[in-house]
C-alpha cells in the first residue's frame, strides 16, 4: 500500500483572506500537490489555532502547515492539536515562544511603519459588549503591505481585507511546536509589517531551513512560484 500524500495547508494571516494564497494554490496543484487554504477568523492564535486543528485532524495522512503573519502564529499552536502535522512552514510570519506575544515580538524587532497605518474599530460582540478590530487604512494599504503588488490588485486587497482582534496581538503564545517539527522560514526582505530582521530572529532560534526573498509582506501574491517552490522543496 502507498504512503498518503501529504496535504499542504495553507493559512492566511491579518489583513488578508484565503485568496492571498489563489496562484500559490494554483502552483501546488498543478504540481500534483494536495492543498487546501482554509479561512482564518483572526480572532486570536489559541482560538483560531484549535479550530484549524480540528479541520487538520479530519486530513487522511500528513499535512504540513504554512502560515503567513500572524497565521504562523496560528500553525505554531494548530500543531499543537493535530497529530498528523509533521512540519511547518513559516512565510513572513510570526513563529513566537511560548509566553510571547506578537506585539511584545514586533516592539523587540526594529520599528517599521507598520503600526501608524492601523486603523481601529469598535464591533459589537455577541454578549453586548464591543471589542477594538484592526486594519489597516486604506491609503496606506499598498505602501506598507503589498508594496511589490501592482495598484489595481493592491487596491482590490486593500478594500477586501479582513480585520482582525486587537486582543489577538496580546494574547500569550502556548507551547512553540516549532522547537519538535521541523521547520522552514521564507524571509521577505521588503517586509514593512514584520521586520526582516525579526523574521530572521525567529528563524534562526527555530534552525529551520530559511531563504529569503527580495519581496514586501504580500509575498504570497507578489511572488508566487517563489512561495510555492520554497513549500514543495519543504515536502
Amino acid at each position: 500500500m502507498s504512503e498518503k500524500a501529504t496535504t499542504v495547508v495553507l493559512v492566511h494571516g491579518a489583513f488578508a483572506d484565503a485568496s492571498s494564497w489563489n496562484e500559490v494554490v494554483a502552483d501546488l496543484t498543478a504540481r500534483g500537490i494536495p492543498t487546501l487554504a482554509p479561512a482564518n477568523e483572526l480572532s486570536g492564535a489559541a482560538r483560531d489555532g484549535s479550530r484549524l486543528a480540528a479541520q487538520v485532524r479530519e486530513i487522511d495522512g500528513p499535512v504540513v502547515l504554512v502560515g503567513h503573519s500572524y497565521g504562523g502564529a496560528v500553525i505554531t499552536a494548530a500543531a499543537n492539536e493535530a497529530d498528523n502535522v509533521t512540519g511547518l512552514v513559516y512565510i513572513a510570519a510570526f513563529a513566537p515562544d511560548e509566553g510571547e506575544t506578537l506585539g511584545g515580538l514586533n516592539e523587540s524587532f526594529p520599528a517599521t511603519d507598520f503600526g501608524s497605518g492601523l486603523a481601529p474599530h469598535v464591533l459589537p460582540t455577541t454578549d453586548g459588549g464591543d471589542e477594538v478590530w484592526l486594519t489597516i487604512a486604506t491609503d496606506s494599504f499598498h505602501k506598507l503591505f503589498a508594496a511589490d503588488v501592482p495598484d489595481a490588485p493592491a487596491a482590490v486587497m486593500a478594500r477586501s481585507q479582513r480585520p482582525v482582534a486587537a486582543a489577538a496581538f496580546g494574547e500569550p503564545a502556548g507551547t512553540a511546536s516549532w522547537k519538535r517539527l521541523p521547520t522552514h522560514f521564507l524571509i521577505a526582505t521588503g517586509d514593512q509589517a514584520i521586520h526582516p530582521d525579526g523574521e530572521r530572529s525567529m528563524a534562526k532560534r527555530a534552525g529551520g531551513t530559511t531563504i529569503e526573498v527580495d519581496a514586501s509582506h504580500a509575498v504570497s501574491v507578489s511572488q508566487p512560484k517563489a512561495v510555492a517552490d520554497f513549500i514543495a522543496s519543504a515536502l
